[in-house]
Formats: C-alpha cells, structure tokens, sequence
C-alpha cells in the first residue's frame, strides 16, 4: 500500500492577514502615562463671606422685582445659604419682597416670616397688612404693623392711623381719633406724602385735632410738593401733565398756583405700594367682593383697604357712591377719577344701621360722610 501523496498548496490572491490577527494588533494599545489632573480653583470660592454678604445686601436692597434675588438664590449653594443670610434679609426692597395675591401660598407666607424673623421693616409691613385684612388676623397684623412703625416705617405709621381714625377691625367706639392724627403727625414728619395730606385735611376740618385752617393748609402744600418733586425725580421725560388740577376759579380754592389747592398739579398717579397692591388683587382675584355681607373697598384704586365692618368708610357727600377709607384716599381719587363722575342727587338712601352718616361741620366727632371736595 503506497503512502497517501502530498499535494502542495498554491497561494492566489492577495495576502490579507486573518481578522483574529488584525483585531489583535489593533487591539493591544500601549497605557498612557499616568497625568496629574489639575483643577483651577473658582474665583467665587476666593472671596470671604462678609464681602459676598455685602454685595447681596447691596443687590436685595435694589432689585426691582422678586426673580433679582431668586435668581441669585438658583445659582449655587454657596449663594443660596449667604443669600438666605439675616443680614441679607433684613435688607431687602419692598419690591423685592412684592408677592402676587393669585400666587400666594405656604411658601411665600414663610418666606415673609423668615424676612421678619430676620429684620426687615418692609417685610413686617406687608405681612402684617396682608394678615389684618386679607387673612383677618387682626391681631397678629396689627402687631406686625406696629413692629415696623417703632422703627419709624413711615408706611406703617400711615397704616395705623387709618385703623384708629376707622376703630378696624372694632367698633365704632373703638375709634381713636387723636392717637390717629398722634401716628399722622409722626409719618408726615418722616415725609410721607398720603400722611401729609390727612393731617392737613384733619387740621382743616377740626377732625380728631383743634381746628387750624392755617397750619393745615401749610401741610397740604408741603404734601402737594413732595408728590411733585417724586415725579420729577423718577425721570418722566413728558412734562405734559404738569397743568393745573382745576380752574383757578374754584371758591374756597382760587389759588392759581396747583401747590396751594387740595389737590396740587395733575401728575400721573404715585407707585402703588406692593402691600397695597396685593389687598386690591387678593379681592379680584375673588372676585371682587370682601370678605363678609355688606362690606366695601375703599373707592381709591391704589389702595385696596376693606372695610372689616358695615358703613366703616365714610362716603361721599355729593354722589354717595363712592367711600374711602380717609381724607387722603378721597382726595388723591377725586383729582384721580372721581372729579369726572362725581354728581349730586337730590337725595340717596341711607343704609339701615349706619353709624351717623350725616355731615358735621368739623366739630370732630367722627362723622362718617366726606366734606365735598368739589
């Protein structure tokens, strides 16, 4: 038996290692050297905390709306714990602040606590308007206004004075008249102008003071050119507005100067304050209607104050429509809209169980109807 033959293999074609070959040498890379990682330092974490401090104390104090100082509190945890620091809140705008009625919740209820806990003025403010009239806390509200007036906020002075010239949140016994004009006087003496202008009407009418046209009207002057002078401040380029109020041929008011009248030059319509914002969009937003039967807004646009009891405001005396929850508001409202809708009616009915709703003639005993201001 012969040996099986051997056949020789001819190679064709082109030479082409195999894929396990190929996916091996590919495979096998040399290990880099091992490199130190160096990692810049932030700038922000360079800077000591006080100085960080003072910088958001400069921002919380200016900001313009609240996202100034929610945008800081996003950034980083850093700035979110300094930004949350009491010196920071204690100095916070009143507009930084500034809550929106239809977005008021448990949050912003403690954020305001927390700016109060804190220090802030602004915040003790607002709370406590929102708490006296809106939440019906009265107490605690009235409790937090005072906090603010003793370190002579002169918003909440003003604020005070009006729940003792109206007994809010009481009964009509419990009107205060002299401690009303007492918490006005220290307002206007801190330059409030809404403060100036009630004082001035008190003096005037003999309302909860000795009557003194002279020293009343000085006060009406001083209110008419404060408010003047904020507008020229705030950068209103028109000047168009600055034409008289009335004609100079009023009785009683034939001053052709608007600094001498009741109501000074026709100026476009001073900056809600936010507190009083949120009282006027926390009763739109339901609606309109005030907490309890019977109970009405104040008249003013800018004021959103309600009454916490019937026939608390005083109305007017020509038309009877409109009521107020003081001299200032009246006054601010008729240069401000009612001049042009208000007309006397022979007669309008009064609501069952007033509270005296007759004119007086400034004897200053708490008369529940306006004094004409036509």
């Amino acid at each position: 038996m012969l040996p099986p033959r051997k056949t020789k293999r001819v190679f064709s074609g082109v030479f082409t290692p195999s894929n396990k070959r190929r996916r091996s040498v590919l495979s096998y890379i040399p290990p880099a050297p091992e490199e130190e990682i160096i990692t810049k330092p932030d700038l922000l974490d360079s800077i000591p905390d006080d100085l960080v401090i003072s910088i958001l104390c400069k921002l919380g104090s200016t900001a313009t709306c609240p996202a100034d100082f929610i945008n800081v509190l996003m950034t980083c945890k850093r700035l979110k714990g300094l930004a949350t620091n009491p010196v920071v809140l204690s100095k916070l705008s009143q507009k930084a602040i500034a809550v929106k009625a239809n977005k008021w919740s448990e949050n912003s209820h403690r954020f305001l606590k927390l700016c109060v806990d804190a220090g802030s003025h602004e915040a003790c403010y607002t709370l406590g308007m929102i708490r006296f009239y809106c939440l019906q806390n009265r107490g605690n509200g009235a409790s937090l206004m005072a906090k603010a007036a003793i370190s002579s906020h002169a918003p909440a002075l003003y604020s005070l004075a009006v729940i003792q010239f109206n007994g809010s949140g009481g009964s009509k016994n419990d009107k205060d008249l002299r401690a009303g004009v007492a918490l006005c006087a220290r307002a206007a003496f801190l330059g409030h102008v809404d403060a100036l202008r009630e004082l001035g009407h008190c003096l005037q009418d003999g309302y909860g003071v000795p009557q003194n046209v002279s020293e009343g009207r000085r006060f009406l002057v001083q209110a008419n050119t404060r408010e003047l002078a904020a507008v020229l401040s705030s950068g209103i380029q028109s000047r168009s507005w600055l034409t008289l109020s009335q004609p100079p041929s009023i009785p009683n008011h034939g001053h052709a100067c608007p600094l001498l009248s009741d109501f000074g030059c026709n100026v476009p319509a001073p900056e809600i304050h936010p507190a009083n914002q949120f009282l006027a969009e926390w009763f739109a937003v339901r609606g309109g209607d005030v907490p309890g039967d019977g109970l009405r807004l104040c008249s003013h646009a800018g004021c959103g104050r309600p009454e916490t009891r019937k026939h608390e405001f005083r109305r007017c005396s020509v038309c009877g429509v409109v009521n107020y929850c003081s001299r200032a508001c009246q006054a601010l409202d008729w240069k401000l809209r009612h001049k042009m809708d208000c007309a006397p009616v022979e007669r309008w009915e009064e609501d069952a169980g007033g509270e005296g709703n007759v004119q007086i003639d400034g004897n200053g005993n708490g008369d529940n109807v306006l004094l004409p201001m036509s």
